[in-house]
């Protein structure tokens, strides 16, 4: 599963440099962090929706599009994916209501 997050990922990072013209994600990118924050909120918003109406297939492809505009965002301000992949490694075999507690 993580390969194709990894290559997402590596394709968000190669339009950083991109035309805005030609790449959506180079749109984004080039609209600064703020932009790419908000164009996730709307996503997640969305598949919050399809989630509460029941719609299997709109939502995972809302989800599709919540991952897509975390990891722009994500790349917006320099976090690479394998930053927060050491994170959720760092957390696995802890509870969650024990992780909480520690922040």
């Amino acid at each position: 599963m993580s390969d194709i997050l990894t290559q997402l990922a590596d394709t968000i990072a190669a339009r950083k440099g991109a035309d805005p013209d030609s790449s959506w994600t180079a749109k984004l990118l080039n609209s600064g962090p703020e932009k790419a924050a908000e164009k996730f909120g709307e996503e997640a918003v969305e598949a919050i929706i399809e989630a509460v109406k029941g719609d299997r297939a709109a939502l995972t492809r809302e989800a599709a599009d919540v991952i897509y505009h975390l990891l722009v965002m994500l790349a917006a301000r320099d976090i690479a994916l394998s930053d927060v992949l050491a994170e959720l490694e760092r957390r696995t075999g802890q509870s969650g209501l024990a992780e909480k507690a520690s922040r």
